[in-house]
């Protein structure tokens, strides 16, 4: 019985796969009518349905490709040649796929190709995509930039150095480019200033990841932005303050604990016993923390788009306990912390890092959302 489910089961699969072509064939579909005939030859060159939807189909596609072909190019439709060398393509691989078939060559011996078509197609291709590029740069904003930028991409991509795309391309990104400088106030006090340029190098690193060079979203420090001369879209200005760092919190707990147990004599009898210790737990807390207060400016107007305070804490903990008494009054938990030991506490620098992170992780994503829109 299962043997027989998973025949039924296998079947379909069976028959798709020996599939002659004559289904797409009947719902015009050509290209794949004649590709799974061809391929169904490939494995049983005597196949009668499959050189039947061969014999029958490939005229058709060929005919039906060629009316294709005249509608799109008598047509108003944008880049109409695109769409010409889709179903050229189509040809040309139904071509090859004929060839390199023996049997169906013996039905279609010279299957249709177009090839010194296809090389004037690309040129059209290019061209229209090249014309389109020029009217969208003569508009001379962003986004019609950007636009230009995409057109003339795609005229290099029917015609590699078609023209003067390079140059063109170099203009349009020019002009699509926000160029943003990302300001940061050194922390004041010497004692952080080196997390602080930590912090900020992180970010600069984070949003240049995020916006290569190869987008529309470039980002400088004021120091490149000097040494460019340039005259930025938008200005992001960091400073942290109201921060505190190393602040020590040490409490302690004293307790009296006591445990009581069976103690097996025999095999059925037990005595109680009780156990008492007195343990003491010392608890460290180092607590950090500070905002941050981040803006986006305006550079052009001087407007302010941002404005965001963002604050981040950081809690270092270690806990400890001595006791007296007997051990077996304790807790596993309670025991294990009499293993550990006071240990120094964190580096400011290190605290700072720390109390940062949380800030890092909200700034990232507010400037990520904010520029994403010009990418």
């Amino acid at each position: 019985m299962i043997k027989r489910n998973l025949i039924l089961l296998l079947l379909p699969l069976v028959l798709f796969s020996c599939s002659s072509g004559k289904k797409a064939l009947q719902r015009g579909d050509y290209y794949e009518a004649i590709t799974k005939a061809v391929e169904r030859l490939k494995s049983n060159p005597t196949n009668e349905k499959a050189l039947k939807v061969l014999k029958d189909g490939y005229p058709t596609a060929i005919d039906w490709s060629q009316e294709e072909i005249d509608l799109a190019l008598t047509s108003n439709q944008s880049f109409k040649w695109e769409h010409t060398i889709l179903i050229m393509n189509k040809v040309n691989r139904m071509n090859d796929l004929i060839r390199s078939t023996p049997a169906a060559r013996e039905i279609i011996s010279d299957p249709k190709s177009y090839s010194t078509e296809l090389n004037m197609a690309h040129e059209k291709a290019a061209e229209d995509r090249y014309q389109a590029g020029l009217e969208f740069l003569a508009e001379e904003t962003r986004e019609s930039a950007r636009t230009a930028y995409s057109h003339f991409n795609k005229a290099g991509n029917w015609i590699p150095g078609y023209k003067d795309i390079d140059e063109k391309m170099a203009i349009a990104k020019e002009w699509a480019t926000v160029n943003v400088v990302i300001e940061a106030v050194t922390v004041r006090t010497k004692k952080y200033q080196l997390s602080s340029e930590f912090f900020y190098n992180q970010v600069f690193e984070y949003v240049n990841n995020k916006f290569p060079s190869s987008g529309f979203v470039n980002f400088f420090s004021p120091q490149q932005a000097e040494n460019f001369q340039l005259n930025p879209d938008f200005v992001v200005r960091m400073e942290f303050y109201d921060f505190s760092v190393g602040n020590l919190v040490r409490n302690e707990k004293e307790e009296s604990l006591s445990k009581r147990v069976r103690i097996p004599v025999t095999d059925s009898t037990f005595v109680s016993k009780t156990y008492h210790a007195k343990l003491k737990t010392y608890t460290d807390e180092v607590i950090s923390g500070g905002r941050l207060n981040y803006r986006i400016v305006d550079f052009q107007n001087n407007n302010l788009l941002r404005d965001n305070l963002i604050p981040g804490s950081f809690t270092w903990v270690n806990q400890y306990a001595i006791f007296a008494g007997d051990e077996e009054a304790l807790s596993d938990e309670q025991y294990a912390l009499t293993q550990q030991r006071a240990i120094p506490l964190p580096a400011h620098q290190d605290l700072f890092i720390e109390f940062t992170r949380p800030i890092y992780e909200q700034l990232t994503d507010e400037l990520y959302s904010f520029f994403r829109r010009y990418r």
